[in-house]
């Protein structure tokens, strides 16, 4: 990884590990699941408000390492606005960055969503970690399909 992108890699975890974004909980949160990485100890709860298909709030509360904290963090900023189905769609470009790389997984994203995401790609360098940065994704995915709770020993993530 480049030099820089590691520096950014390592400003925004302290950034949004340290100070969180959206760390609260959404009373009648249209979807909510609970999502726990046994590995580490992280857990954490996603909430995801719509109205008329689009997400118009997105949080997150629980405990976790600065990787899994920060993860949530930016995932609850960037949620806003997109329908299901491009969180959706998100979640797997994310996931696919974060454990293989693939030929370029966030194609298609808006150019500031992929710049944001690319940044926590560094993960990758570090296999045990993959699961602590895609926790909120696979909890916010599950949420939205009707699942109430998800373990990374379902199968999530890598490492």
């Amino acid at each position: 990884m480049f030099d820089e992108l590691r520096e950014l890699y390592q400003e925004v975890i302290l950034d949004h590990g340290k100070s969180p974004r959206n760390f609260r909980s959404i009373e009648g949160a249209r979807y909510h699941a609970h999502g726990y990485n046994p590995m580490c100890g992280d857990q954490l709860e996603v909430f995801v408000e719509t109205d008329d298909g689009r997400i118009t709030d997105a949080s997150f509360v629980g405990k976790g390492c600065a990787i899994s904290v920060a993860s949530a963090s930016l995932m609850t900023e960037m949620l806003r606005g997109k329908t299901v189905e491009e969180a959706r769609r998100m979640f797997d470009g994310f996931h696919e960055m974060c454990t293989t790389g693939g030929d370029d997984p966030l194609a298609g994203f808006a150019e500031e969503d992929a710049d944001r995401l690319q940044v926590l790609s560094g993960v990758r360098e570090f296999p045990m970690r993959v699961k602590c940065a895609t926790l909120a994704w696979h909890t916010m995915n599950a949420a939205t399909k009707g699942i109430d709770e998800v373990s990374t020993d379902d199968g999530l993530g890598a490492g």
